[in-house]
Order: structure tokens, then sequence, then C-alpha cells
């Protein structure tokens, strides 16, 4: 039995890349289809009061579709804007073909496509794309986390007083604004500072490169996460919902850190989330 396992191993192995590279062509094509919509949007339109969706949103999700289903014709797909693609259950593809579209339409360049793909709702490999800074983060499970080629790893900083943070607020937030405000003060007060850049995706790649030390949003899709979680986790990091439970895609909050930083942080989370004034 034992001669087999590393030709199994190889096999998957062989699988696995397959897979990332499709995800990162596929993101790479999406990724030069938005920056062509870049300064000539013509359709700007809203799935909620603040939620948009725009023609690159549309564009960019067909070119991730072809892509993948050109390589994988027999895989399911969840997407953004267009919902399940049926297939194959058991090997899923998790696409955002804009996260940051707000940021996009405003002509911001902190967006990013980002590509993930699960089996029997494991995440196994996940692309994230800035198409504008030409970052590309992605990770295979069990074989780290990468920057354009080049591996990346969390902080060690251990003290939250000495901290960044980065967070995001939901679609929803008119619904639950005064938790929401006071979680985000209690982080401003234990933290360094706290930033709120508007692409959850990118949020996970800079807390998995270093950059920020904690990430934690509400009320997030699997598509937003799906990618940039395993990224972080391959770089080191830990990742929770507020009551620090292993974290799973279909799971509506996230705290995701460096890991030193995360036993400190749950209670500024959890706590308020109950009703602590």
């Amino acid at each position: 039995m034992t001669f087999f396992v590393p030709v199994l191993y190889d096999a998957l192995l062989m699988a696995l890349q397959k897979i990332l590279h499709t995800a990162t062509e596929a993101a790479r094509k999406a990724g030069e289809v938005l920056l062509s919509f870049q300064g000539s949007l013509t359709h700007v339109r809203k799935k909620g009061a603040i939620d948009l969706v725009t023609d690159a949103d549309i564009a960019s999700e067909k070119v991730v579709l072809d892509t993948i289903r050109a390589a994988f014709p027999a895989h399911s797909v969840l997407t953004e804007e267009t919902g399940t693609h049926r297939g194959d259950a058991r090997h899923q593809w998790i696409v955002d073909p804009l996260d940051g579209t707000t940021n996009f339409a405003h002509h911001l360049d902190l967006f990013a496509v980002s590509i993930g793909f699960a089996v029997d709702g494991d995440l196994q490999v996940g692309v994230v794309f800035n198409p504008v800074s030409g970052e590309l983060f992605h990770a295979v499970r069990g074989m780290g986390a990468m920057q354009n080629g080049r591996p990346i790893h969390v902080s060690t900083q251990d003290r939250l007083q000495d901290s960044l943070l980065v967070t995001g607020f939901p679609y929803r937030l008119q619904e639950m604004m005064t938790p929401l405000i006071n979680r985000f003060t209690r982080c401003l007060g234990a933290s360094q500072g706290v930033r709120r850049l508007g692409s959850a995706a990118l949020d996970l790649c800079f807390v998995a490169c270093g950059r920020f030390e904690g990430f934690w949003e509400q009320w997030l899709n699997p598509w937003d996460t799906a990618a940039g979680s395993l990224i972080l986790t391959e770089a080191g990091g830990h990742v929770t919902d507020f009551e620090n439970r292993l974290f799973q895609i279909e799971m509506k909050e996230i705290l995701a850190t460096n890991g030193r930083i995360h036993d400190a942080m749950l209670p500024l989370l959890c706590e308020v989330q109950q009703g602590t004034p």
C-alpha cells in the first residue's frame, strides 16, 4: 500500500497545479477586462441601497466562467452575479469577478478578482488578483501562500496595541449601526489603528503578507472570503468567526489574524455582539 502513496500524492498535486493554473489564467484575463472598463463605465446599477453592480462585474464574470468551463466543464461554479452554475457538486469554484465594486465605480484602485476552489467543501486553491497593482496572491492547501511567486507570511506582532487592523462594513449597515460602531470603537481604542479599504479579498491577503495584523467583518458571502481565507491560513494566520469557531465559508462573520493577536481581539467582537454596551 505504501508504494502507491507517493503516486497518489503526485497525481493530486498535478491536479491542483492545473486548478491553480486555470484560476490564475482566469483572474488575469478578468483583470484585463476590468482595466478596459476603467473610466468608461456606462451602467452602474443597485442590487441594494449601497450594493452596486456594473457592466465590468458582468463582463469579468463571463471571462472567468468561460476560462473555467474550457478546462473543467463538469465542475460546479458559484459566482456573485449569476449564482450557482450546476455541475459536479464535489468540485466547486467560488468566484467574485470584482471584489470592491464600489471602489471601482469611484475610480479607487483597491479592487480584485477572487477565485477559490473547493473539494467536498474544503478549500484547496485560492487566487486573488489586483490588476492595477499587479499583485497576485495565491495558495494551494498544504503548500504555503505566495505573492507574485514569492512566499508570504503573517506578521510576528503579538501586541494588539501595536497592531494595525482592517475592517469592512456590510451593505445592511443601517440595520445594525450601533453594534457596528461599538465594535469599531473598541478595536480602534485597543489597536494602533483601523483602516477600511473596501475589498474583503484584499484585506485577507494584506493580513497574509503582514501589512495588517487582523481583519474582521460581518455579513460576508462565500465569494468574498473563499480564496483570501485559504491564502491567509497558508501564510500562517488564523481564521474563525466572532465566537472562535473555525471559519467555514458559509459563515456570515469573520475574524482573521496573524494568530498572535487573535485571543485579544475575540472579546472586542463577541462581547459587543452579545449586547454589552
